[in-house]
């Protein structure tokens, strides 16, 4: 996927505007993840990711090597991920204050059209407690589980780049990983016999 990523990155500069759609659609998934996993809701994280592949269209020249342009979006979103929850963060405190709720969160939930209320309810409390058993693991499979959970065909080698991680490490440790989430649901008891 790295050299997939580099050559249509190098595709692009050349003039080729359809290798910045392979290159889009090849890394946004990572990106979103990457995003997701600083905590950035899925409104917000949208906003970060098209403001990194914004930067990067614009920008393109600042980056002399294209084989690090996998490396570069990674940092760019963790950054821009950073800034943007900081600013959501400082937005709560000074609303809670206008209106005398301290420390209390404010959340937005998602309309779902096709979904009677009570399997919205059921899904988002299975949703919430499956990652509040993620958010328990140690930070490594934290970090793994949220880069990997959601891709099609995890990409080792990218995955690697992005968590600093031996390649060869990662099976292993995905492995351990989830048997520790297996472990820990096994013992929730608000979990069993809950179907998907």
């Amino acid at each position: 996927m790295c050299s997939r990523a580099s050559s249509s990155f190098e595709a692009f500069r050349a003039g080729d505007r359809a290798a910045f759609d392979d290159l889009v659609g090849l890394l946004t998934p990572l990106l979103w993840h990457t995003v997701r996993g600083q905590g950035i809701d899925p409104v917000a994280a949208e906003d970060v990711v098209q403001t990194v592949w914004m930067r990067l269209l614009h920008g393109s020249a600042a980056i002399r090597d294209p084989q690090t342009v996998v490396k570069w979006l990674l940092t760019s979103a963790r950054r821009e991920a950073w800034r943007v929850g900081r600013q959501a963060r400082s937005d709560l405190v000074r609303t809670a204050s206008l209106f005398g709720e301290e420390g209390e969160e404010l959340s937005a939930i998602p309309a779902q059209r096709d979904q009677t209320p009570e399997e919205v309810v059921f899904r988002d409390d299975r949703e919430r407690r499956l990652w509040e058993h993620v958010q328990a693991l140690p930070d490594r499979c934290r970090e793994l589980m949220r880069v990997i959970a959601f891709a099609d065909r995890p990409d080792y080698a990218l995955i690697a780049e992005s968590l600093g991680m031996p390649v060869g490490s990662i099976g292993p440790t995905r492995g351990r990983c989830l048997a520790k989430l297996r472990q820990e649901l096994a013992t929730d008891p608000h979990w069993e016999g809950r179907e998907s």
